[in-house]
């Protein structure tokens, strides 16, 4: 099993966020980190409009065994929103499981959403961490997508944060080669929201 979350054997996310933020980039990261830990894993986008700003949706699916369903996320086990406005306005809990993760990019603490969105007696868990703020100061740019990893490793303990942190420092090595600066302040912004994101008391 995948993990203990919801008790599910495919561990299904869904992410929400703008063009521009990274929902794709994020899906893909943690994808990867999680293949190199021996999982079976899937990320892909949900195409539509690309234009910067607009809604953006993308998926993993994790498990221990073949994953043979294709298909778009429609009852996910983790909801993970890169920008709060997408609650009101792009039905973000669609689907989302008894018992799931609701996790969200916002300076709001976890009461504090559920007054705000009506959430009181639904069975899901709540998790937030202001990940904008995190990204502006380690990188210089409002970009939550890596944060958000840290976060969602913590929230969920689907696999070891080291881990996570070695796959994920290859990758941008690759990418940013030569570009330190920028490294060092993504490593740091997930080790941030990894020790800053909160759930309910």
């Amino acid at each position: 099993m995948v993990s203990n979350v919801c008790g599910t054997q495919i561990l299904e996310i869904r992410w929400h966020g703008r063009g521009g933020q990274g929902a794709k980039t994020a899906a893909l990261l943690f994808g990867e980190a999680a293949l190199e830990t021996g999982k079976y894993i899937q990320a892909f986008p949900e195409y539509g409009p690309e234009r910067m700003g607009a809604p953006v949706v993308a998926f993993n699916r994790l498990s221990d065994e073949m994953i043979r369903t294709h298909s778009g996320i429609k009852e996910p086990d983790i909801v993970v929103v890169l920008d709060p406005t997408l609650i009101e306005v792009a039905n973000v809990m669609s689907g989302l499981k008894d018992g799931g993760i609701l996790l969200i990019n916002t300076e709001e603490t976890p009461e504090q959403i559920k007054i705000r969105y009506k959430l009181e007696g639904k069975n899901i868990k709540i998790f937030c961490v202001n990940a904008s703020k995190i990204a502006l100061e380690c990188v210089g740019r409002d970009v939550p997508n890596t944060p958000m990893l840290g976060a969602l490793v913590k929230a969920t303990g689907v696999f070891n944060y080291d881990t996570m942190m070695e796959s994920i420092e290859a990758k941008l090595n690759v990418k940013f080669r030569g570009r330190d600066e920028i490294i060092k302040g993504n490593l740091a912004s997930i080790k941030r929201a990894y020790e800053e994101v909160k759930s309910e008391c």
